[in-house]
């Protein structure tokens, strides 16, 4: 026993140095060529989506196996498809964004000139969660690569099957100086974590954020977390449930709710409830007739997210919370680790499903009777990744848009916003800091260069001291006065 130990201890240490290798080649290679052309990135880019396309069916299948069953379809119309149009994206646009921005100089530095350069920022540290292993780790690749950076990606030790083909699939087209894929778990990841990259970006857990967070500190690594939180949904009294209920439906049960933008709870207005689940049931029925055997319906993604999520349905069931499951076959589902359709009702903000967030098919409804409560209720807590609000009038849209703070503000939508390629993607306080998606994305893993060049006239000479020169009498009851 002695000696397995010893040799996972010398696996381990053997992988960790191996990141720090890769690191020092990556740098290394950046510095050779700190500055590749428009036509070099996008050629990267144009590789990448090369690999995309060959191996979507392979991922979809590796991630389905990670998961135990993973709808394809989302895999290739969520993951693979959003990945393809983002490259389309920042090819079309990089150029543009690579070009230096022109500043105005004040009028006592004249002559001169200033302007902005986008510089790469160097080697871009990815850690991607397990519940889109792909669109989270080849999401920030494409941003990266679009800036001329090069990347290590750090693979959830949950997505195994799918980290082992990333690898293979990116070997193909990218040397391990310019990208490179580490899988494994544990030491590995806190390892990972405390590298000295140029940037990180980190998608997951608020806890788990925050000492990915601290870790960088060690080398003053800046970092962008894309963390998750409770994103409310709202319905107005005057708006159609039935068009709520698809569009919730639609939000909430695609990877069976393992999102971290789809809805978390929900507000309806009092005495709404019973309707409102009417109408959900019937979208299920629809989009999941059955449950167990159906590929279309996403697993829990492990035994420890199927057992966090069963905790909360008891702590909520033992608390007074009323269970509605939607699961018209009657199926038994635990074997198979999946969960139905499931709504409480009775909520009370001291349930575990309420303090954390749910990532699973469960939606709890609170009812109301004032606007205003809602508001007060959500600006109480965290600021949430996404807040939406269902109501086709754009005056109380946007009153609640302006009393409240959340990543994204979704009218009439829920989860899409995801994959609008010119929105910027990030959350706001305990849901994340820093985005990418959109120009942000390009701009965020740039460093903006200030630049400055005066000619061989020097001016600034004139004001040097002895500080009782004419020029300084002007400046005083000139510049200095309203």
């Amino acid at each position: 026993m002695n000696s397995l130990n010893k040799n996972l201890n010398s696996s381990g240490s053997d992988k960790i140095q191996h990141m720090h290798d890769l690191l020092q080649d990556q740098q290394r290679a950046y510095r050779r060529h700190q500055r590749p052309t428009a036509a070099e990135r996008i050629d990267r880019l144009t590789h990448l989506r090369q690999v995309l396309i060959k191996y979507q069916d392979q991922m979809a299948e590796a991630i389905s196996q990670d998961y135990g069953n993973r709808a394809v379809g989302e895999t290739k119309l969520g993951e693979v498809l959003t990945c393809l149009e983002q490259i389309s994206y920042y090819s079309k646009h990089l150029e543009k964004w690579m070009k230096p921005s022109k500043r105005q100089v004040g009028h006592i530095h004249h002559p001169a000139k200033a302007w902005v350069e986008y510089q790469p920022l160097g080697v871009i540290g990815i850690i991607a969660p397990w519940n889109y292993p792909l669109l989270l780790s080849v999401g920030p690749l494409i941003c990266a690569l679009a800036a001329g950076n090069h990347a290590m990606i750090k693979i959830s030790s949950s997505s195994t099957k799918f980290g082992s083909l990333l690898e293979k699939a990116l070997a193909e087209v990218f040397p391990r100086e310019l990208v490179a894929v580490i899988n494994g778990g544990g030491a590995i990841s806190d390892a990972f974590s405390r590298l000295a990259f140029d940037k990180l970006i980190f998608t997951g857990s608020t806890d788990v954020g925050k000492t990915v967070m601290r870790a960088a500190a060690d080398n003053l690594v800046p970092v962008i977390l894309e963390l998750g939180g409770k994103s409310p949904a709202i319905v107005h009294h005057d708006m159609p449930l039935k068009d709520v209920a698809q569009r919730i439906a639609a939000s909430k049960l695609w990877n069976a709710g393992q999102t971290c933008v789809a809805p978390d709870y929900l507000f309806l207005p009092r005495g709404k409830t019973a309707e409102f689940i009417q109408n959900f049931r019937k979208f299920v029925h629809h989009m999941y007739p059955t449950i167990r055997d159906n590929q279309d319906y996403t697993s829990i993604i492990n035994d420890k997210q199927y057992r966090r999520l069963q905790g909360y349905l008891e702590d909520a069931q033992q608390h007074g919370a009323q269970i509605i499951e939607i699961n018209c076959k009657h199926e038994a589902l635990a074997d198979v680790r999946k969960i139905a359709p499931t709504f409480l009702t009775n909520v009370t903000p001291d349930m575990q499903v309420m303090q954390h967030e749910i990532f699973g098919p469960i939606l709890p409804i609170f009812e109301y009777d004032s606007i205003d409560e809602v508001i007060d209720f959500i600006n109480d807590r965290p600021r949430p990744l996404s807040l939406y609000y269902f109501d086709y009038n754009k005056d109380r849209a946007e009153y609640v848009a302006q009393h409240t703070h959340s990543g994204h503000f979704g009218n009439n939508q829920a989860l899409t916003h995801v994959a609008q390629d010119d929105l910027p993607f990030g959350g706001v306080g305990a849901s994340g800091m820093g985005k990418y998606h959109g120009p942000e994305g390009f701009f965020s893993f740039s460093h903006e260069r200030s630049m400055m060049s005066k000619p061989k006239l020097y001016t600034f000479k004139m004001i040097l001291p002895p500080f009782n020169k004419p020029i300084h009498k002007i400046m005083y009851n000139t510049l200095l006065r309203r």
